[in-house]
């Protein structure tokens, strides 16, 4: 029973990819699952799903916080903030794609984020401009290779965060 149950969560989480984070077709237009209702932070979006608000939180990066309780904004946390909600205005059509692990302790949905106008894969894009650290938590390892080439390039170049933050 629970091999039947762990391959159902692993076939609900590709919905429709070919392996766990990546979409079908990367030459083919992306069709939009969700829509982004608001920009939490550079690393969480609110986003409606068939009707539904739902958190979601990006896999495979980590911005700096600017709302977490009884933090204090983080150095380029403003910035990765406001990268994401350019990238992701309010109406933005998306493709949510999920890993193994559907959901976070936070009950937030762990997702990879396409923007179907274009097929920019959003995490990727905020680690490539360093606004965001690697955060790898296994299961979810679908594009671990491409953020950690990601991260080392921004961190070589001093992009984002890498050139305006101590470490």
């Amino acid at each position: 029973m629970r091999r039947l149950l762990a391959v159902l969560i692993l076939l609900t989480a590709c919905s429709g990819a070919t392996r766990p984070g990546v979409p079908a077709s990367t030459t083919a237009p992306l069709v939009p699952n969700a829509t982004v209702r608001r920009v939490v932070d550079g690393d969480t979006i609110v986003a409606i799903i068939d009707g539904t608000e739902e958190r979601v939180r990006l896999i495979g990066i980590d911005t700096p916080e600017t709302k977490k309780p009884d933090t204090p904004v983080q150095c380029f946390g403003p910035e990765a903030s406001d990268f994401a909600k350019s990238l992701m205005p309010k109406g933005t059509p998306v493709l949510l794609v999920r890993d193994i692990e559907p959901r976070d302790k936070y009950d937030r949905l762990l997702a990879y984020v396409y923007l179907t106008s274009d097929g920019t894969f959003v995490n990727l894009d905020i680690m490539r401009k360093g606004y965001a650290r690697l955060l790898t938590i296994p299961p979810n390892v679908a594009h671990v290779d491409e953020f950690v080439a990601a991260a080392k390039a921004a961190r070589r170049e001093k992009l984002g965060l890498w050139g305006g933050c101590s470490e």
